[in-house]
């Protein structure tokens, strides 16, 4: 983009230079030419009316008296009906510049110099012209350059900010570029984002409401169908049986169903090497927390990879410093270590300030609920998107605020390099 908005720009100031500077070139060279011609009609002119006031009075044409006006390296030829032609000067070789004035007598002066000179001053204004095209030029490549660095960053960072919301990034940029149009576009992607995050939230509470529901409603079932099971009359023992093996396939799709969906939503899910992303998404904080007077530590075991959505990673564990940056106090520590169970990575994200009082903590991830004006949508949000990937979010300490994720380690077949042998089977 950035390319073709400076190639655009260049083109439309290479355009503007040749329409203007062609012109004005030849323009410059016609004006030179027609000064110098001037200079000398006006230096004949004034030699024949010199010439004329002493034919006028009877005086022989003397050329003494006109030898001032004579340009240097010119020739003054003086022609008159009964006389012999004067000349005064050197010769001004084939290439000259002549200009003729009548005098009595039927006669004329001609003034002649040389085109040398001319031609050089000719030459000199023409590439003063093109030298001027030139700048002209290179100060539109500098201001297209800048133009279009100025455009290309935004529309950048819009391109970014568009895939970061299909990677599950649904936080919103406050950041605003002073162009009306891409304004818009953020505030659009900004929208679209919290719609997003709306509907991840509401699909996982939708999915898991309809599992409990289900789940009890079978539960039920079976409990019924099972004294019916061990009925006198040998027909209610047979119908209560195909009945309860018709609830336990229920059971089983049902199960499949919920595997199935996770794994529609964690299909973006790959092994992450948390040492180099977390302090690439940390990096943003620790400024914003400098400029506060606090500071941003880190601390991840090496080699520790988790399973996780990137752009859903990135803005989960955003929340949580955006949370101890508004709400929290003193030093904040980003940790990722092995978890306690097998298969586990916790990160963990704290502050050294009062904490989570004990009324607000049982619903900290309610979606709407803030204790510090806030929106209430962040730490919601951030459960929902962590849940969706298969992990947990839990408030681990309320004084001092400990937040904690819980995820899980890749397995074998989240590396794609990796080709696992097929359990062989009887045939």
């Amino acid at each position: 983009m950035r390319r073709r908005i400076l190639l655009a720009i260049l083109l439309a100031v290479a355009v503007t230079a040749a329409v203007l500077g062609i012109p004005l070139g030849i323009t410059a060279w016609q004006l030179v030419e027609n000064l110098n011609r001037e200079n000398l009609a006006s230096s004949a002119r004034g030699i024949a009316a010199t010439l004329d006031s002493e034919i006028a009075v009877g005086q022989p044409i003397n050329l003494d008296l006109v030898r001032v006006a004579v340009p240097q390296g010119g020739l003054l030829t003086v022609r008159a009906q009964g006389q012999i032609e004067k000349r005064y000067g050197s010769d001004p070789g084939s290439d000259v510049v002549s200009e003729r004035a009548p005098i009595a007598l039927h006669g004329e002066v001609e003034l002649s110099v040389p085109a040398g000179p001319m031609r050089t001053r000719q030459t000199q204004v023409t590439l003063l012209v093109l030298l001027l095209v030139v700048l002209s030029v290179g100060t539109g490549t500098v201001v297209a350059t800048v133009t279009a660095r100025r455009l290309a960053k935004p529309l950048r960072h819009v391109a970014d900010r568009a895939v970061k919301l299909g990677g599950g990034d649904f936080r919103p940029d406050p950041k605003r570029y002073g162009v009306g149009e891409l304004d818009m576009v953020a505030e659009a992607l900004d929208a679209s984002g919290s719609a997003l995050a709306q509907l991840v939230q509401r699909e996982r509470q939708l999915v898991g409401d309809v599992s409990h529901q289900l789940r009890s409603r079978l539960t039920a079932l079976q409990l019924r169908l099972e004294p019916l099971t061990v009925h006198s009359d040998q027909d209610v023992v047979d119908e209560a049986k195909a009945a309860q093996e018709q609830a336990d396939r229920l059971a089983e799709a049902l199960d499949e169903l919920l595997a199935a969906a996770r794994a529609a939503r964690e299909v973006g899910a790959e092994p992450v090497n948390l040492p180099e992303v977390l302090p690439e998404v940390s990096e943003e904080w620790r400024q914003l927390l400098r400029a506060e007077g606090r500071h941003l530590r880190i601390r991840v075991t090496d080699g520790l990879r988790a399973r996780a959505t990137p752009g859903r990673l990135r803005e989960v564990v955003g929340v949580l410093l955006d949370n101890a940056l508004r709400h929290g106090a003193g030093t904040v520590t980003l940790a990722a270590r092995r978890g306690d169970a097998d298969g586990t990575v916790v990160i963990e994200v704290a502050d050294t300030g009062s904490g989570v009082p004990d009324e607000l903590a049982p619903h900290i991830f309610e979606r709407g609920f803030s204790g510090g004006g806030s929106t209430g949508v962040g730490l919601a949000l951030a459960r929902a998107l962590i849940e969706a990937d298969g992990g947990r979010l839990e408030l681990s300490s309320k004084q001092p605020a400990v937040f904690s994720l819980f995820l899980k380690v890749p397995r074998p077949g989240d590396v794609a390099e990796v080709r696992w042998p097929a359990e062989r089977v009887p045939r």
